[in-house]
């Protein structure tokens, strides 16, 4: 008795662009750049839960898509590589900048937040797009950078 034939799809893939900005720096050239540029559209340092946004970068360090990827929870997002890099492939994206924040204010990395970080930098090294930083930001414009602090 042979199975019962299953139907398989094409399909194609879109990014959907919500909306644009106008960045004055034109290029990310420190942490400081990341995090005024999400912050001035975010306001990422006054976010009651924590949220895991996206920078994507050409060749030339200029910003061209941000995503916010996951809103968590008040300690907490939850982050899947799969999710980080699918904008980052459909925007043909060069490098990329995570950022995130701690709503209680200090920017110290945690544990789980070093984890990820790992995990994210070896995804991205097997499919070819760097992750370039990840920053933590925290009340006030503090801020954590993996590659300024840990040389990521």
């Amino acid at each position: 008795m042979s199975l019962p034939k299953k139907r398989v799809e094409f399909v194609k893939i879109y990014m959907v662009k919500e909306r644009g900005i106008q960045y004055q720096g034109r290029y990310i050239k420190s942490p400081q750049d990341v995090v005024e540029l999400v912050n001035e559209h975010l306001k990422m340092d006054k976010l009651e839960r924590e949220s895991f946004v996206v920078v994507a970068l050409s060749t030339k360090n200029e910003p061209t898509h941000i995503e916010v990827v996951s809103t968590g929870s008040l300690t907490a997002s939850i982050v899947h590589p799969r999710e980080v890099f699918k904008m980052a492939i459909l925007s043909n994206a060069y490098g990329l900048v995570l950022v995130h924040n701690h709503p209680s204010g200090d920017p110290e990395p945690s544990m789980e937040d070093k984890k990820i970080t790992k995990r994210l930098k070896e995804a991205g090294e097997l499919i070819g797009i760097p992750i370039v930083d990840h920053i933590i930001v925290g009340e006030l414009n503090q801020f954590y950078s993996f590659k300024e602090e840990e040389g990521l």
